[in-house]
């Protein structure tokens, strides 16, 4: 997931840089007012999103796999758990009951 993170924040950053680049060439217009670093932020989250959608595609499946696994394995541990008491407090019922 780290990986994941990583590169969509570098796919970003590259995107600002580019964006940034060309507002103050003019080729995109500038902000209003004192709005134009939240102007170049914008267009750099809309330029690098789809592009992270695209070239990140194998990576976030790796990423969702991995957490699938992971949700899968903590449910295994619950259930075990689950039952492990369900054991002990049927011995314990049945030890407390009169014969």
């Amino acid at each position: 997931m780290l990986r994941y993170t990583l590169k969509r924040l570098g796919i970003f950053v590259g995107c600002l840089l580019v964006v940034w680049g060309a507002v103050y060439s003019g080729i995109f217009p500038r902000g209003f007012g004192n709005s134009n670093g939240l102007w170049i932020a914008l267009l750099a989250l809309v330029v690098s999103a789809p592009i992270s959608w695209v070239v990140l595609r194998k990576e976030r499946d790796r990423a969702s796999m991995h957490v699938v696994g992971r949700v899968d394995r903590m449910k295994a541990n619950l259930e075990a758990n689950r039952s492990q008491e369900d054991i002990a407090d049927d011995s314990a019922r049945a030890q407390s009951q009169p014969s």
